[in-house]
């Protein structure tokens, strides 16, 4: 049954043009082809990454935000609650009974939203952890952009992507392009391994998203010997995300006019890369170009399909950052992350707190009453204004 399906599944008409077959792409006189078997490599890559990167991180990225000021903001540890743990878990982080869990409690309205509020801080990353992450995969898409930079930087379809159509699908594979391709591919495995761990943002699913598009993407492309517009998208999304990188480890710094130059710049690249070159040349040249000498087959449309994926989660994310911009020319400074969660303070909730007497009152019939506030509304808006958050 599994030879039956590995037959069916490697069928010519499913990866290669009409009238190619695998035998025309075998190595042969000293031109070697790319084989999809030649992939299984970047597994063992994407551990060794892994690897490397803890290293990286508790070596170099930790100190190094030490030494750069980047500061953990101190938390205050929760009063264990079986209850109030149960529902935290269960329910949701933000739950709407808060006056029912209080009475069941012994505890009033106030100290329960501190208790919730406390709780989720704990689950947000610290800021040195932001920055270890931050820096690593700037290391990497940096020396990714590099590298893919200086391999393509002489080869005639990094300036006309036409030509990634010429001879195609006999077109040879270059060393130096093997052992890129493998790296970026190794890398995104790398991430897809780490996602569980690593910070979570607002657009977690978008991102989730990405990554797997990217391994299908790489996957399929150097299996179809997709070889030469496959490297051209990897090279434009390098171009913009190292970039990314550098202005979140700047704004973890609290260099605020660096993060402000660093972001503009980054969004003018985003921008250009992903609105522009993206859709103008690769979607254009795959789309069009490719089918000039030869009739669509299903690689065709399942490539197009991928890339046209990419560009809606582009177009997603331009849209944030958009947001971000706007916030910028009204305030004449760059705000935090839009995808990112705020610390929360102890006093962010006590105005909530004060609006709602007969709440209190209501709320926990049948047990303790509920202390009153602190003090009049004016204290504590006055408390309000002087709390802050930490960067993200």
């Amino acid at each position: 049954m599994l030879s039956s399906f590995n037959e069916w599944f490697w069928q010519d008409r499913f990866w290669l043009p009409p009238n190619v077959t695998w035998t025309e792409l075998e190595d042969r006189d000293g031109r070697v082809y790319p084989h999809p078997q030649d992939l299984l490599a970047a597994l063992p890559l994407a551990l060794v990454l892994l690897a490397m990167r803890l290293a990286f991180e508790r070596f170099i990225g930790l100190p190094l935000s030490r030494w750069l000021g980047v500061r953990d903001q101190t938390r205050r540890q929760v009063k264990p609650n079986a209850t109030l743990e149960k529902h935290f878990l269960t329910e949701g982080h933000r739950p709407k009974e808060l006056s029912l869990l209080a009475a069941q409690c012994g505890l009033t309205l106030q100290q329960t939203q501190r208790w919730f509020r406390r709780r989720r801080n704990q689950d947000r990353p610290q800021l040195t952890k932001k920055f270890c992450e931050a820096s690593w995969r700037f290391l990497f898409y940096l020396s990714s952009f590099v590298g893919g930079l200086s391999v393509l930087y002489h080869e005639s379809w990094l300036w006309a992507p036409v030509m990634c159509w010429d001879r195609y699908p006999n077109q040879t594979l270059k060393p130096s392009l093997y052992w890129w391709y493998l790296l970026e591919l190794g890398f995104y495995l790398s991430l897809l391994i780490r996602l569980p761990f690593d910070v979570k943002r607002k657009d977690f699913k978008e991102q989730v998203i990405h990554h797997f598009v990217a391994v299908i993407l790489m996957t399929f492309s150097y299996s179809a010997n997709l070889l030469r517009i496959g490297s051209l998208v990897l090279l434009l999304h390098d171009s913009s995300d190292y970039l990314l990188e550098a202005c979140k480890m700047v704004n973890y710094m609290q260099y605020q006019q660096v993060c402000d130059a660093l972001f503009l710049i980054f969004s003018f690249v985003f921008f250009y890369t992903r609105l522009v070159l993206f859709p103008t040349q690769i979607l254009y040249t795959t789309y069009y170009e490719s089918i000039s000498n030869r009739g669509p087959f299903f690689g065709y449309y399942f490539f197009n399909g991928l890339l046209m994926l990419l560009q809606l989660l582009h177009v997603f994310w331009s849209c944030l950052i958009l947001r971000m911009l706007y916030s910028f020319m009204k305030k004449g400074q760059m705000e935090k992350d839009i995808r990112s969660d705020v610390e929360e303070s102890d006093s962010s909730e006590e105005a909530a707190a004060a609006q709602e007497p007969l709440q209190l009152k209501n709320g926990a019939a049948g047990g303790p009453r509920p202390a009153p506030t602190d003090g009049p509304r004016s204290r504590v808006a006055g408390r309000l204004t002087n709390r802050h958050t930490t960067a993200t």
